[in-house]
């Protein structure tokens, strides 16, 4: 497979703090349907990789293609509409606007002068908005105030928010922290159906849940990639067993 079949590929990405290198000549190939899992111990790099995929951080060093595009020199709302979406830990939604108000501030109107011209397909907003809301379990509850809702389902809000935008890439940091073990279920459900057209990479913790919804690991340690693979193969990699049971 050549490298431009790839969604993502980072290369040689390093970015160092104060001489730090906190991203370290990291190399990473993400399929275009696929949902990879991050995982490794505390200060292993995992947020702070995310937040040079999305420019939300500039890299020192290393290259960033997405779809075959170098992201490296563009600002984050650059990427943004490129087709690159970012959840972040704390959900930032909009407490006092309903559910489908909060979906409809998110479809990405003004992507162009004459979009922003052209915004009078309501009809094409509402299917839209309709079909996010089936993927994401809230199709019920559209007319909710979204401050009302549940941790979880505030959680899948704004995952949804970013599906509004049809990116191609989605980043999802600890999207289940906080979660009743029902809405781990359903979310593990979700993000299984939201890689089906778009790369998925996810960072967890809890390793039940990565179980249940990786494709492929990679397990990061002090700014470098440690192991790569099915669950299984990486969970019983000696280098990953030392690294966690010394933690």
């Amino acid at each position: 497979m050549s490298n431009t079949d790839f969604a993502l590929a980072v290369e040689d990405l390093t970015v160092s703090f104060d001489g730090f290198k906190a991203i370290d000549a990291l190399t990473l190939y993400i399929d275009r349907n696929e949902l990879r899992v991050i995982i490794g111990p505390n200060g292993a790099g995992k947020t702070t990789l995310l937040d040079l995929i999305c420019g939300k951080t500039r890299a020192t060093g290393g290259s960033i293609k997405f779809k075959n595009e170098e992201m490296t020199p563009l600002a984050e709302h650059q990427r943004v509409r490129r087709g690159i979406g970012r959840k972040f830990q704390t959900p930032s939604i909009y407490e006092n606007l309903s559910v489908f108000q909060n979906l409809e501030v998110s479809y990405p109107k003004g992507r162009s002068v004459f979009g922003a011209l052209a915004f009078q397909c309501d009809a094409e907003v509402k299917g839209r908005i309709q079909t996010v809301a089936a993927e994401i379990l809230l199709s019920d509850k559209l007319d909710m105030e979204a401050g009302l809702l549940s941790h979880g389902q505030k959680q899948w809000l704004e995952i949804g928010m970013l599906l509004m935008q049809e990116p191609e890439l989605l980043m999802l940091d600890e999207p289940i922290a906080g979660m009743s073990a029902r809405e781990r279920e359903l979310t593990a459900e979700l993000l299984q159906r939201i890689c089906k057209n778009r790369a998925v990479i996810v960072i967890e913790h809890d390793m039940e849940f990565v179980k249940r919804i990786a494709q492929k690991v990679t397990v990061m340690h002090q700014g470098k990639i440690l192991a790569e693979g099915p669950m299984d193969k990486v969970q019983a990699d000696p280098k990953v067993i030392d690294v966690y049971l010394g933690h």
